[in-house]
């Protein structure tokens, strides 16, 4: 398995190069951007892969897990290190191989995001990853000290990234709070083990 892990992680690679070499060649600046995330999505799976062949069979700790990938991102989307910077915080939790990747998917998407519009004109700044853990009950957060959420007509409207965390969210029955965090934003993942089961209806 695990070797089929490190294989799957060398073809994402290729896919990726190929997706980069492709956004080069291309004249339309939205269909180089599209390119871009899709190198930057099929990169994040690649460090999940990687991450995964090393592990333990079953569990991920996610500590070194959540630093690869950030330094993944980093290394493919921060031009200027001095300028922006990912920082991760993470107790000792141990998950699943399902669950980290979900958290990985979440996180990257996240993070694209606030690299792509919480730093305009070269504005310098930090993005933080923090997870936090209580038995059952666990909090994924996803902050920057950028411009903040844009409001009115600026107000960006909801695209694949969006879908693809909310999706995530839903399918390990979080709940998603995103707040103005003055300054930057704050997204925040709760799962509430609690809540959950209250939420559930008690069979007649």
């Amino acid at each position: 398995m695990q070797e089929v892990q490190h294989r799957v992680a060398n073809s994402l690679q290729i896919i990726a190069s190929l997706l980069m070499q492709s956004a080069r060649r291309v004249q339309s600046e939205e269909a180089r951007g599209h390119l871009h995330d899709a190198h930057q999505r099929v990169m994040s799976i690649a460090a999940v892969q990687r991450h995964l062949a090393t592990s333990s069979p079953g569990d991920v700790a996610l500590r070194p897990y959540f630093a690869q990938l950030c330094e993944s991102l980093g290394a493919s989307m921060i031009h200027d290190p001095r300028r922006l910077s990912i920082a991760v915080t993470v107790d000792d939790s141990v998950v699943s191989a399902n669950v980290s990747i979900s958290l990985g998917l979440i996180i990257t998407e996240l993070v694209i995001n606030a690299l792509k519009h919480a730093f305009p004109h070269r504005r310098h700044g930090k993005i933080t990853i923090d997870y936090r853990s209580d038995g059952l009950d666990w909090t994924l957060s996803v902050r920057d000290d950028g411009i903040g959420m844009p409001t009115g007509a600026e107000k960006a409207q909801p695209g694949l990234g969006t879908g693809i965390v909310e999706a995530l969210a839903r399918q390990m029955k979080g709940v998603i709070h995103v707040v103005d965090a003055n300054p930057g934003t704050a997204v925040t993942l709760v799962h509430d083990e609690a809540a959950d089961h209250a939420a559930v209806p008690a069979a007649a």
